[in-house]
């Protein structure tokens, strides 16, 4: 019993009383359809009843056990799930990794620097050194050994661009600077009556025209009575542009003070207005989106680090070479460094470099050297993220662990997948358990044992229907996977051609994009493929997605896009990081059922609105938990921890609210039904069937009403967002683009997927996706394959065709794969 793990009765959530055996030191794949139980039965049972145990044994209490009678041969358990939690643009893959951190650490060792008084190269090893006490600190200086300049001794923090030490004073460290785009504020061929200035509009321009003309006279300046502004003077311009208050008016008419009410002409310049306003909401307001454009820092040019530090040299690289470059570059500069370095030196950095080297391999091993330093993390994909943290876990000596991995082939290319499975081989080999979630048809045909849970979502799941090898599975009849496999798959033979012009992008350049031009036929159902890194999110949803932007960034024009109503971007970024929010708020779903519920006799009788009905305001929900169901404590160095909240007992509302019911259901007892579970509920409600028939159309008939959207894995959120949009098109033509829709649906599943999608092209819309998955591949009209590898070396067209020509053709990664 020693090698097995053993759960009896497992009830967590939709689990119907299971009983599983699992093998030790095996590669494990949890498998079935969405909603099924898969998570609830690897996170939420076994993974949370290891750390339970485990922090139980330090003496850490009142930790919530799983509803699971016993659970028998645990291991100690690390769990890597797809959140990316950082969303601050300065984290890049050198600060995730601390790859960074190592670099700066050589840097300052090592670094090589000219003196700015006579240019000498001053070695960091042979300079003499002063050390001066300011007010409360201490300043180390270094002097030129050549003509004894003076100047600051650099340290690690003049090499890091989130330090006022380090960091390239005009960008602050960001690598970008924001500008007002001129031409689309100021037309300078038209007078200010005609609308010149494009943000003076209505009576607001009236007004503003007025305290302009009144700061003219003021000043004693030409009326500007239907002139055009090209040919205003320079104090009107200055006037016009900056405002009476600022330098540059104050410099042209020294000797007058500046107006100090508006009927005297208290003008406040255009573009200094604009600049108040774009700080006031943080750059997100509409009119920043219009006006202004960011551009890379005139003066560091993008490398982030101030003039000193940029030029600082290691082995002739400068930091900001180093990190524009890709991680499988940056690994022969290590390698050839190391070699190149006397032994006092090598002495100083070695732990660095070892550092430096370890990690690299790593991600490398797993498919991701095409990555840059200077990555921001906000970029990369979910299967990205998640790669990243599985690199750090590859050369840990820890054996007899349970690592539990939720899709980790998400956003992986077929050809890329059989890297990361002799990754995951190698963690087994080394005495691990790894357990995945997982429904690619390659993994499983590579795992050393397979639980199928089913055979449906929600209620309908929550039971084993299969166990064992792939070859098992294909025979059980109850088991879903098997049957998948077990079904001929018709080849999809008519694809559909498109409307005579379709959409065009010309010369995109963004990111790792080489000068790519290429054509998406209209009215068709297009996949965009290639291996990770290859350029399909930057054609897509950097280049596409901006197609309309005033001033086009990374790309020359596009055309094709005036057919369409609107456009519809779908990506992988989570809903929202709010608990509040769950399936029904979002979908505005819930908003018909309370005001049904308010409607109800006896809702009237206690004179209860429909206020009353929501858990997120004061009047009807528990106020001990705020209409959560449960109350968080404080577990210091752990995550937060949830418990039931001890006055509504989990109900979120107050007993007078929970005793109005409909078909004999409280208002909490449907935020804790399925979707599937409220159809029948709300039978000959049009407004609320309408809503529930298309979630469960696009697989999502499982979700419980009350889910929070934190709960959802990529996959789930972005079809729900689909289904939000789905519910506003109206008569629009729409064009769609989506990123990987299929995440973390079962193959069954993906089959629901397609009628919906092919649904929207039929009614004449245009469906554009980024996808890994041959099952879908297959059945587009049309594919565009990018390539051949990933970063630096991707970015071009392979080919592009029907799923029929990609196959034949014989430098496609894709077609080999199909």
């Amino acid at each position: 019993m020693h090698n097995m793990m053993t759960v009896k009765g497992a009830r967590e959530n939709n689990l119907k009383n299971l009983s599983v055996t699992i093998p030790k030191n095996k590669l494990i794949v949890v498998t079935g359809p969405s909603g099924s139980g898969k998570s609830t039965l690897a996170l939420d049972t076994l993974f949370n009843e290891c750390q339970r145990q485990y922090l139980e044994s330090m003496g850490m209490q009142g930790i919530n056990k799983p509803k699971v009678d016993s659970i028998s041969g645990l291991s100690p358990a690390i769990s890597i799930n797809q959140h990316i939690t950082n969303r601050n643009p300065r984290s890049t893959v050198g600060t995730m990794t601390d790859m960074y951190t190592s670099i700066r650490m050589v840097f300052e060792k090592l670094g090589e620097r000219s003196c700015p008084k006579c240019q000498q190269r001053i070695n960091p090893m042979t300079y003499e050194g002063a050390v001066e006490k300011e007010e409360d600190s201490f300043t180390e200086y270094i002097f030129c050994p050549n003509c004894k300049e003076k100047m600051e001794k650099l340290t690690r923090t003049h090499f890091s661009y989130n330090t006022t030490e380090g960091a390239c004073p005009t960008c602050k460290g960001l690598g970008k600077t924001v500008d007002i785009h001129l031409p689309s504020v100021f037309h300078e061929e038209i007078s200010l009556e005609d609308g010149a200035v494009d943000i003076f509009a209505g009576r607001y321009g009236e007004y503003q025209i007025a305290v302009l003309k009144a700061a003219f006279r003021y000043y004693k300046l030409p009326d500007a009575e239907n002139i055009p502004i090209k040919d205003f003077n320079e104090g009107q311009k200055a006037i016009l542009y900056y405002g009476v208050e600022s330098a540059e008016v104050k410099q042209l008419f020294p000797d007058v003070k500046p107006p100090k009410t508006v009927e005297k002409g208290k003008f406040p310049g255009v573009l200094t207005s604009m600049w108040r306003r774009y700080s006031e909401h943080d750059g997100s307001s509409a009119e920043a989106e219009a006006y202004f454009y960011s551009q890379t820092c005139p003066d560091c040019h993008g490398d982030r680090l101030n003039a000193v530090s940029r030029a600082v040299t290691v082995d002739g690289w400068t930091i900001p070479q180093l990190v524009v470059d890709s991680l499988e570059e940056m690994s022969a500069w290590a390698a050839k460094l190391e070699e190149s370095l006397e032994q006092t030196s090598y002495q100083l950095v070695e732990t660095f470099i070892q550092d430096i080297k370890t990690k690299l391999s790593r991600i490398i091993k797993i498919g991701l050297g095409y990555l840059t330093l200077d990555r921001q993390v906000i970029t990369l994909s979910g299967g990205e993220a998640q790669r990243i943290r599985l690199s750090a876990l590859l050369d840990s000596a820890l054996t007899g662990v349970l690592y539990i991995m939720d899709e980790p082939t998400v956003g992986l290319h077929p050809k890329d997948t059989a890297g990361l499975i002799s990754v995951l081989k190698h963690l087994r080999d080394l005495g691990n358990t790894v357990l995945l979630i997982e429904h690619d048809v390659d993994v499983m045909k590579e795992a050393d044992y397979i639980i199928d849970i089913g055979p449906g979502a929600g209620k309908l799941g929550g039971t084993v229907v299969g166990q064992g090898i792939l070859k098992e599975l294909i025979d059980e009849e109850k088991s879903i996977t098997g049957q998948y496999l077990r079904t001929e798959k018709p080849m999809k033979t008519n694809y559909r051609t498109g409307k005579k012009e379709g959409i065009t992008i010309y010369h995109a350049t963004a990111n790792n994009l080489q000068d790519v031009t290429v054509t998406f036929p209209k009215a068709c159902l297009t996949a965009v493929t290639g291996v990770s890194g290859s350029g399909k999110s930057s054609l897509l949803f950097e280049v596409l997605a901006k197609a309309n932007d005033t001033i086009p960034e990374g790309f020359e024009k596009v055309t094709g896009m005036d057919t369409f109503g609107q456009m519809i971007i779908v990506g992988q970024s989570p809903l929202s990081r709010m608990k509040r929010s769950n399936t029904a708020t979002y979908i505005d779903l819930f908003t018909p059922v309370r005001s049904l519920y308010a409607k109800l006799p006896k809702a009237k009788e206690k004179k209860l609105t429909a206020k009353h009905f929501s858990f997120n305001t004061a009047g009807g929900r528990c106020e001990n938990c705020q209409g959560l169901g449960y109350v968080t404590t404080n577990m210091l160095f752990f995550p937060d921890l949830e418990v039931v909240c001890p006055e509504c007992q989990g109900r979120r509302f107050k007993q007078e609210v929970l005793a109005v019911k409909y078909q004999g259901h409280s208002i909490n007892d449907i935020l804790e039904c399925s979707v599937h579970e409220c159809l029948s509920v709300f039978e000959g409600e049009k407004k609320i069937q309408a809503i529930l028939k298309l979630l469960t159309e696009i697989g999502l008939g499982y979700l419980k009403m009350g889910q929070s959207l934190t709960t959802l894995s990529g996959g789930e959120g972005q079809r729900l967002k689909l289904a939000k949009e789905l519910m506003k098109q109206g008569k629009k033509t729409s064009l769609y683009l989506l990123d990987e829709p299929t995440t973390g649906l079962h193959p069954n599943d993906t089959i629901q997927l397609f009628k919906l999608l092919n649904r929207l092209v039929d009614a004449g819309n245009t469906v554009i996706m980024v996808e890994h998955n041959s099952q879908v591949i297959e059945a587009a009209d049309w594919v565009v394959d990018l390539g051949p590898e990933g970063g630096a070396k991707g970015g071009q067209v392979i080919t592009e065709g029907t799923p029929e020509m990609i196959r034949k053709n014989k430098d496609s990664f894709t077609g080999q794969y199909l």
